[in-house]
C-alpha cells in the first residue's frame, strides 16, 4: 500500500464510525475499513458505558468522562494526553486528529474562555459529530476544523500545547507531523501525545494486516525513531515513557493475534526551544 491507499482506508473507516455505519454490510467485514460486528479492536464501535470504561483504563477520571455529551468519547484511544499537558487558563490548544472531540472538549475546560482550542480531523463525518458535541456543551471556545496533519489548518507559531491520542501512527509521514507540529508551536510550546509504539518486529502477517494497519498497530514506529524524528524537527526535552502495563488492554484490540508482545502505549512529550 502507499500513503494515498492508507489514508483512504483510514478516512473510510474512521468515517464509518463517525456515522455509525461500520460493518453495515457483508463487504465491508472483510475491510480495513470495518472489522467483523464481534471485533474488539482499539478502533470499533462500542456503546457508551463501554467506551467510558475503556477510557477509564486510559486515564480518565470519572469527572472528565462526565464533562463531554454522550458520543463525544468514542474510545479510540491508548492514553490520557490530559493528564501529561499541564494545560493552563488562557492558553490555545491543538488536538491532533481530534475525532468526536472528546480530548477538545475537555481542554476547553482548563484554559477557560480567555482561552481557545482547534481540533485537525481529515474525516468530515468526524468534524460533523464533533461540531455537534461541541454545540451541545455551547462550547464558544473550541473549533474544528477540516485537514490532514501532515499539513496543518493553522498558523505558524500560534498554539501553546498539542495533543494527539493514538493517531499520529495511523499517518504514513510521521516525519512531517513532527515537523509541523513544530511549526505551529509558539517558542516554548509543549507536545503531549499518547500514541502506540513498536516495541519490536511486526511478523509479515501482522504488518501486511490492513485492519492492524487501521488498527493502531501496523503503522506504529520504535521509541528511538519517534525520538529521532522530534529531534530532527527541532524538538528539545524530549520524553518518552513507555507503558509496559498497557499490553492488557492492547491485547483486546485484536484478541488471540499477540498484538501486545509488539506495540504498547506511551506519553511522548518534548518543547520547541525558546530560542
Amino acid at each position: 500500500m502507499d500513503a494515498t491507499d492508507v489514508k483512504d482506508m483510514v478516512r473510510a473507516r474512521y468515517g464509518s464510525i463517525a456515522a455509525g455505519t461500520l460493518s453495515d454490510t457483508p463487504a465491508e467485514a472483510t475491510s480495513c475499513c470495518a472489522p467483523a460486528p464481534t471485533a474488539s479492536s482499539c478502533c470499533a464501535p462500542a456503546p457508551a458505558a463501554l467506551n467510558d470504561a475503556k477510557s477509564a483504563v486510559m486515564g480518565y477520571s470519572v469527572d472528565e468522562l462526565a464533562a463531554v455529551p454522550e458520543g463525544a468519547n468514542l474510545g479510540l484511544g491508548c492514553g490520557n494526553p490530559q493528564a501529561i499537558a499541564a494545560m493552563q487558563p488562557g492558553e490555545t490548544v491543538l488536538d491532533l486528529g481530534s475525532g468526536a472531540g472528546f480530548d477538545c472538549l475537555l481542554a476547553a475546560r482548563q484554559v477557560g474562555p480567555t482561552g481557545r482550542v482547534i481540533g485537525v480531523d481529515m474525516t468530515h463525518e468526524m468534524l460533523a459529530k464533533a461540531r455537534a458535541n461541541a454545540a451541545k456543551l455551547g462550547a464558544a471556545n473550541v473549533e474544528f476544523r477540516l485537514g490532514e496533519l501532515e499539513h496543518l489548518p493553522v498558523a505558524d507559531a500560534t498554539v501553546d500545547v498539542i495533543l494527539s491520542n493514538c493517531v499520529i501512527n495511523l499517518v504514513p509521514d510521521k516525519a512531517q507531523v513532527f515537523r509541523e507540529a513544530f511549526r505551529v508551536l509558539k517558542p516554548g510550546g509543549r507536545l503531549a501525545i499518547s500514541d502506540v509504539v513498536n516495541t519490536s518486529p511486526l511478523t509479515d502477517a501482522l504488518a501486511q494486516d490492513h485492519d492492524l494497519v487501521c488498527g493502531c498497530i501496523a503503522g506504529a514506529a520504535p521509541a528511538a525513531q519517534v525520538e529521532a524524528w522530534l529531534t530532527e524537527a527541532g524538538f528539545t526535552a524530549i520524553r518518552i515513557d513507555v507503558k509496559p502495563e498497557s499490553r492488557a488492554m492492547i491485547a483486546t484490540w485484536a484478541p488471540g493475534r499477540g498484538i501486545e508482545n509488539y506495540v504498547v502505549s506511551a506519553n511522548i512529550e518534548a518543547r520547541r526551544p525558546v530560542g
